[in-house]
């Protein structure tokens, strides 16, 4: 596993993963922990648990994820959309909710 150096706003994690793609996930994941209790209301929406995951990253996080294998503040990082992890992550966590208990 590779250890990445992961950044978006006031946020910074570094974590060993299997690909950059885990590991922006991973750190959307822990940014949101947070929020993911409303992903086990089942009266809520999932329109509304998206837009509560939405505007909760806007409190900490940017609208890129910086990430490097080699450290914080690279000119050189990978960069991702946040929105687009977040969205994937939003994706995860409702299949997560729908299965039986």
């Amino acid at each position: 596993m590779a250890k990445y150096y992961i950044q978006s706003g006031s946020a910074k994690m570094v974590l060993d993963c299997e690909d950059a793609d885990r590991a922006s996930l991973w750190f959307i994941h822990r940014a949101m922990e947070s929020v993911s209790s409303v992903y086990e209301d089942e009266t809520l929406e999932e329109s509304r648990k998206l837009d509560t995951a939405i505007v909760e990253s806007l409190i900490d996080l940017g609208a890129t994820i910086d990430i490097s294998e080699q450290g914080f503040d690279r000119e050189d990082s990978d960069k991702q959309d946040t929105l687009d992890v977040i969205m994937y992550w939003h994706q995860l966590m409702i299949a997560l909710s729908r299965l039986p208990k």
